[in-house]
């Protein structure tokens, strides 16, 4: 399975300062904001990776992550030259993809909470062994502002609605899915909404129609972050603060990540942590000679 990380877009929720920088290029607390989807992907065991930005941003992405070798990892990039919607990154993406199975993390969605490495595994081997699609959903105060999911007690999908006025669960679709190779002409075949972008809840539908779509449920155990806007950024922020200070352990640390699933040698961990300043620099260290 491969990953593509989306981080494309004009970010005009966080305008002004998005007007000179990727909104995926800003501090969650302590790291770039691609740090937190690209730590997903590898806790799903996905070593290679897509980013698709803009033709402005993606040279910064270029230079912050690189080929990604320094993770043992393989890191390749593609322009999005237009808003074309997010079904759209998987045309981009064709080539790369190559006939594999995926998974598409939106480049501002933070996640944290126990049992998660758990579940991102489950879903890969599920649509590994049996193909189809799979979403995460997460209960929201106001599912207006996003994809909204209905099911039955079975959690059997019943219906998909794209920021519906009126929606008939709290539930919403994360910025996380999971698709067979088949996704590539699923996505061609789905005609642009009335804003002109190919929605990835017209992907999920097809997937919906012909009975391939499943879901896991984040219990409450688990924290979901959209952070696409000032208040989200800021409450994702202080959340990463908060557990890292209380804890001592760090959020989406992808060279500590890499380390524990032996994809780069203490050594190599060693001089990525002399590369870094303050404190991300000596937590890398502390991983590095702990036992």
């Amino acid at each position: 399975m491969k990953g593509i990380i989306l981080a494309g877009g004009s970010g005009t929720r966080l305008h002004p300062i998005t007007k000179a920088i990727s909104k995926q290029i800003l501090p969650v607390y302590d790291k770039p904001m691609i740090y937190y989807p690209l730590s997903v992907l590898m806790l799903t065991d996905i070593r290679e990776v897509l980013i698709i930005s803009t033709p402005r941003d993606l040279p910064i992405f270029q230079e912050l992550l690189g080929d990604g070798s320094w993770l043992g990892m393989k890191f390749e990039y593609q322009v999005q030259d237009k808003p074309r919607g997010i079904a759209d990154a998987f045309i981009v993406g064709s080539e790369f993809l190559s006939g594999s199975a995926c998974a598409l993390i939106l480049g501002d969605n933070v996640f944290y909470g126990r049992g998660f490495s758990a579940t991102l595994k489950g879903t890969r081997e599920r649509i590994e062994k049996t193909g189809g699609a799979g979403i995460l959903s997460c209960y929201v105060k106001d599912p207006s502002a996003y994809g909204v999911v209905e099911f039955d007690a079975d959690n059997k999908i019943i219906s998909l609605e794209e920021k519906p006025t009126y929606p008939k669960s709290h539930y919403a679709v994360t910025g996380l899915y999971f698709y067979d190779s088949m996704v590539v002409d699923v996505a061609k075949n789905v005609q642009p909404s009335s804003r002109g972008e190919k929605e990835i809840t017209a992907v999920n539908n097809e997937y919906l129609k012909n009975e391939k779509l499943f879901m896991d449920i984040l219990g409450r155990g688990m924290t979901w972050f959209d952070t696409g806007n000032c208040d989200s950024l800021l409450e994702a922020s202080n959340f990463i603060e908060a557990i890292q200070k209380r804890q001592g352990m760090f959020i989406s640390c992808p060279e500590e990540i890499a380390y524990n699933k032996g994809w780069i040698n203490r050594e190599a961990l060693l001089i990525l942590a002399k590369e870094c300043m303050a404190d991300y620099g000596d937590y890398l260290r502390t991983i590095a000679m702990s036992v």
